[in-house]
């Protein structure tokens, strides 16, 4: 739902707004930089809906439907940044450097979130459970780090190409020509 909302932001935005398909948006779609900040800003609002609707099974299902859709655009945005911002040659490292960086972040948050959780419990009975709070925290902390990093993400200056590939291009432009 709230990825929809991006794509609106940017079809109401364009002149051609009510001709304009979900893929051919032209001269006015934003690029990965702005698609990586709308996908972070859709997970925040995820874990915000979460705080709310984490009471019924719907709830939760439409949670894990925006959060999803959130990680689909992030995710999905930056392999075409980093693409953009490497020479060439170093695309596959690079590329491989964000897969490495993206597993060592889940694992990093899954351990701060699960030592949130596993002290943050009521005992019931015989059994100790996660309390109602230490999911409220989590889901505050997630949302916490997603805005911090959509502000990151802002800051991400724009993409400069490298000078070799700049000079690679004008001479297959020139062979080009020559043909």
């Amino acid at each position: 739902m709230a990825a929809a909302v991006c794509r609106l932001r940017v079809e109401a935005s364009s002149p051609k707004a009510s001709l304009s398909s979900p893929i051919d948006i032209g001269p006015w779609a934003r690029g990965p930089k702005f698609t990586l900040v709308c996908g972070i800003l859709v997970i925040a609002v995820g874990y915000g809906l979460a705080l709310v609707l984490m009471g019924s099974a719907w709830g939760l299902m439409v949670v894990g439907m925006v959060t999803s859709s959130g990680v689909g655009l992030a995710y999905g945005a930056m392999p075409a940044l980093i693409m953009g911002s490497v020479p060439l040659s170093e695309t596959a490292a690079a590329n491989g450097f964000n897969t490495l960086m993206r597993s060592l972040g889940t694992s990093i948050g899954a351990a701060v979130i699960g030592v949130v959780l596993s002290q943050m419990t009521v005992t019931m009975g015989d059994h100790t459970v996660t309390s109602e709070n230490g999911f409220r925290t989590g889901l505050l902390a997630g949302c916490g780090v997603a805005l911090v990093a959509a502000v990151i993400a802002a800051a991400i200056p724009a993409a400069r190409r490298v000078e070799a590939d700049a000079d690679a291009d004008a001479t297959q432009e020139q062979a080009a020509v020559k043909a």
